[in-house]
């Protein structure tokens, strides 16, 4: 038997961190000949790290990756490698992968798809490279092969998909096939988003049987440069079976997904396939899978589920490892969060904690404070809750406007946790700026004609505490907005928006709070619980800003939270008119709301979203987690300035009109 053992590499890296990156290749490497691999694929721009942006067009940052490279080299002594780099050739740069076998490098194949979209922007930096163009580029003494290869080791064919490039319709597989190829790899950098692993097994199992090969895949690994997450899926596929599926999630500087490739098998396959291939060309599939819907799609997520996974495992996993990295990489001493006692505060308050419990459980006590050498007073903790304390800082600000209730979910998730809490009473200072203003305009703030104003101070008077705790202790202060509050602009700027990253802001406000009850009752893996979250997951949702004899409840202020994600999805993601937002509301929530309730409800959401853009403008970075964010710097770009939907809104109220006051006339078409 024609036996390869072959391994899909993982690394966690950081963008133009030169010697940190090239040490996670290093010992990939070393511990891929230690097991015996002979080919190891790493990931897509793994020298450099793939989220570089405008660095990309300085000659240094191709330079210094070449000078990288040829560190590289000398610990490839009998194993065949794939790493990944920009490359400068003609006075353009490229989206690389170099092969190197035996401590030489065989060449450079470019990247033929590039993408270019969502928090994508690769043709801002790269050119894209034709199909079959091939050239030379001079390193050193020796000049190397650039271009469209498939590359023969040893009477093995190796050749390369290089992640965008298996996402499209007509993939270069098929070529690759055509000219024999054994091995198909595909160092990639797909961020992370929610089921997108099930399209990733598809994409590499389908590939390996329609181009009859051994299909390697390996992804960038953690939180790399603020708001992509990589998961760090890592799979090898034969012939259209899945050898394996690596580990997503973890807190390692690198791992590696190994399997035996049998290239007996994967030659005969190609010889009884060729003929049927050449007449019908089946490969012609369309890869681009949208991303699942596990709430339209019940076939899918019944797939999903039967494999173990789930949406809120995947949630806390992907934020957990985001808090992580952003903590260690930005050399910050720990996680600062001004916890109200509602759900979004104790959601990431939470989710630090299960950050500090997945990476003790997975590296161990030592290998955590390994990770954060720098932090001297972790050096002697012995436990996780002990890490807990030293790491996360909580503070509860209140005002006459707080509540018991609040004080004590908040004191009870700290106590469960452990983690540093101080409880801090900012009611003086209010009255002192209210004192300052009144004094300055001659009249007194009263909520009858100053709700917004009084609101708002309280909010933003909470902010300085939370920054000097921050400051004094080095530490990233974690803003506690969520998308929901991001579309209508139910925020306090500088207020509850003050921090350094929003972990939560991708994901709206109703489906947080199921998060959190299961969270508390079920937990990750069906053990991490968190039972702190009790008395907040019993509580209505409120700002508390108002004095308490109003019952101030934020579904109330706004519109049901339901109702909001409901209207933002189709309006927002699936670009739907106001009108087209009231038949598709009539229709999900039909016995629910009454359309005056809905047609309120669209209107209010269009004219805030429209008048709040500034807001989102101006929110830290998000982490990314679907296809619904709203980070205009990444996703979702609108202007600041607008019309504000006002023709939009117009034309829902006259098709309401026309329609018949309470009914609904006729049926949607499609």
């Amino acid at each position: 038997m024609n036996l390869i053992k072959v391994a899909a590499g993982v690394v966690n890296q950081t963008p133009l961190a030169w010697e940190s990156n090239k040490n996670n290749i290093i010992n990939s490497i070393e511990e891929a000949k230690n097991q015996d691999i002979s080919l190891l694929c790493l990931p897509e721009l793994c020298i450099t790290g793939y989220g570089c942006e405008d660095m990309f067009y300085a000659q240094s940052t191709c330079d210094t990756a070449m000078e990288m490279l040829q560190d590289i080299v000398p610990h490839t002594s009998s194993i065949a490698v794939c790493v990944g780099l920009p490359i400068r050739v003609l006075n353009h740069t490229y989206n690389a992968a170099c092969l190197i076998v035996n401590k030489q490098i065989r060449g450079f194949v470019c990247k033929k798809n590039l993408a270019n979209n969502g928090i994508h922007y690769e043709t801002r930096w790269f050119q894209y490279w034709s199909i079959g163009e091939r050239t030379e580029m001079r390193l050193g003494e020796f000049t190397y092969p650039v271009g469209d290869f498939v590359f023969d080791v040893g009477g093995v064919k190796i050749g390369f998909e290089i992640c965008e490039d298996a996402w499209i319709a007509n993939r270069p597989g098929r070529e690759l096939y055509l000219q024999g190829c054994d091995v198909i790899l595909n160092p990639t950098a797909s961020h992370f988003s929610f089921f997108k692993t099930l399209t990733r097994e598809r994409l590499v199992q389908e590939g390996s049987r329609s181009f009859g090969v051994a299909y390697i895949y390996a992804n960038l690994l953690g939180n790399e440069s603020g708001r992509a997450i990589f998961d760090g899926d890592a799979m090898v596929a034969q012939t259209g079976e899945m050898l394996v599926s690596g580990t997503r999630f973890s807190y390692k500087d690198f791992y590696l997904t190994t399997a035996v490739i049998d290239l007996d098998k994967i030659r005969l396959e190609q010889t009884q396939n060729r003929i049927t291939f050449k007449s019908s060309n089946p490969v012609q599939v369309l890869f681009d899978y949208p991303e699942i819907d596990p709430v339209k799609n019940v076939y899918e997520l019944e797939h999903w589920e039967a494999k173990g996974y789930q949406k809120e495992e995947e949630f806390a996993r992907a934020i957990a490892l985001a808090l992580f990295d952003y903590l260690r990489k930005s050399r910050s001493n720990g996680w600062v969060i001004s916890l109200s006692g509602g759900a979004d505060s104790s959601a990431i308050t939470a989710l630090c904690y299960v950050a500090i419990e997945l990476c003790v459980k997975e590296l161990g006590l030592d290998g955590f404070k390994k990770k954060f050498a720098y932090i001297k007073n972790i050096q002697e903790c012995k436990d996780v809750k002990e890490l807990s304390a030293a790491l996360i800082i909580n503070v509860y600000q209140g005002t006459e406007n707080s509540s018991k209730a609040t004080r004590h979910s908040a004191t009870s998730l700290a106590k469960d946790l452990n983690t540093t809490f101080y409880d801090i009473d900012i009611n003086g200072l209010v009255e002192t700026y209210k004192g300052l203003i009144q004094g300055a305009i001659g009249r007194d703030l009263s909520w009858k004609t100053d709700d917004i104003a009084l609101q708002n101070i309280q909010a933003r008077v909470r902010s300085p505490s939370a920054w000097l705790l921050a400051n004094i202790t080095n530490s990233l202060l974690l803003s506690t907005s969520n998308r929901s509050e991001a579309s209508v602009g139910y925020a306090t700027m500088d207020g509850d928006t003050s921090g350094s990253i929003s972990p939560i802001a991708g994901i709206d406000k109703h489906w947080l709070r199921h998060f959190l009850r299961w969270l508390e009752n079920t937990g990750l893996g069906g053990e991490l619980k968190i039972v702190g979250l009790n008395a907040m997951n019993n509580l209505q949702p409120t700002a508390e800003l108002r004095p308490l004899e109003a019952k101030q409840i934020d579904e109330e202020d706004l519109m049901p939270y339901d109702l909001l994600n409901a209207i933002e999805t189709a309006a927002i993601r699936d670009k739907k008119t106001p009108k087209d937002c009231l038949q598709f509301m009539e229709l999900e929530f039909e016995g629910i709301y009454d359309r005056e309730k809905l047609v309120l409800s669209i209107e209010r959401f269009f004219k805030l979203f429209a008048r709040n853009q500034w807001k989102r403008e101006r929110y830290a970075p998000s982490f990314h987690v679907d296809d619904r964010n709203l980070d205009p710097r990444s996703w979702l770009r609108f202007p600041i300035l607008s019309g504000g939907f006002e023709k939009e809104i117009a034309d829902l109220h006259e098709y309401v009109k026309n329609s018949g006051k309470g009914k609904r006339k006729g049926k949607i078409g499609f």
